[in-house]
C-alpha cells in the first residue's frame, strides 16, 4: 500500500513522517529528493548549469536555493523550466525506493499532491492539518524566513479545505509531539489491518 502523505508548508509533515518511520515504515520526502537532485555534481546539477547558467551558485559552486526559490518564486517560465529538469529525477527515485520497500506499507511525503491532481497514485492520502497562525510561526522560524513571505507561499498553495477534500485520514497538529504520536500509533493500527 503506497500512502501519500501532505499537508501545508510549516504543518508537520516531516515530523509525522518520522514518527511513522519508528514503526519500521519506510518513508521518503519529495522535497529531499528534488533537494538532492541539483546536488552537486549530479546529473541534475550540470543540467541546472546548462540551462540557468552559474549565477546561481555560491562561494562553493552549490546551488544557492534561496536565491533560486526567490527567482522562480515570481518567473513561472523558469519555474517549468527548473521542473522539467527535477521532476523525472524525483519520480524515478521516488519509484525505485517504493519498489525497493520492505515495510507494511510506503509513505511519500508530498506538499503539492491537490496541486499537481495526483491524489490517484496513492492508495491512501493522509492530510496533516494545523491552524494558519501556527503553521506561520513553524515555518517562518525552521526556514528563517519572515510571517510575509511565509503568507505568500501559503496563499500559493491549496487552501486548507482543497487539501482536506482528498484526505482519507487527517492528522492535526495544533499541540504537541506526543498528541502528535498518539495519532500516528492510531493510523499505524488502522493501516497494518487493512493490509
Amino acid at each position: 500500500m503506497i500512502i501519500g502523505l501532505t499537508g501545508g508548508i510549516g504543518s508537520g509533515k516531516s515530523t509525522v513522517g518520522s514518527l511513522f518511520k519508528k514503526h519500521d515504515i519506510q518513508v521518503i520526502d519529495a522535497d529531499d529528493c528534488a533537494r538532492d537532485a541539483l546536488n552537486k555534481p549530479s546529473s541534475g546539477y550540470f543540467e541546472f548549469i546548462n540551462k540557468f547558467g552559474d549565477s546561481f551558485l555560491d562561494k562553493n559552486n552549490e546551488i544557492d536555493r534561496r536565491k533560486l526559490r526567490k527567482y522562480i518564486f515570481n518567473n513561472k517560465e523558469k519555474q517549468k523550466e527548473l521542473e522539467l529538469i527535477v521532476h523525472p529525477i524525483v519520480r524515478k527515485t521516488i519509484s525505485d525506493f517504493v519498489l525497493n520497500s520492505k515495510s507494511l506499507y510506503t509513505i511519500i511525503i508530498v506538499p503539492l499532491i491537490y496541486e499537481t491532481d495526483s491524489a490517484n497514485n496513492y492508495d491512501r492520502i493522509i492530510v496533516v492539518d494545523c491552524d494558519k497562525e501556527i503553521q506561520l510561526k513553524r515555518a517562518s522560524s525552521r526556514d528563517q524566513s519572515s510571517p510575509e513571505e511565509i503568507l505568500k507561499i501559503i496563499n500559493n498553495q491549496a487552501s486548507r479545505e482543497e487539501r482536506l477534500s482528498i484526505a482519507h485520514d487527517v492528522i492535526i497538529n495544533n499541540t504537541d509531539i506526543l498528541d502528535l504520536e498518539k495519532q500516528v500509533i492510531k493510523l499505524h493500527k488502522k493501516y497494518s489491518k487493512i493490509l
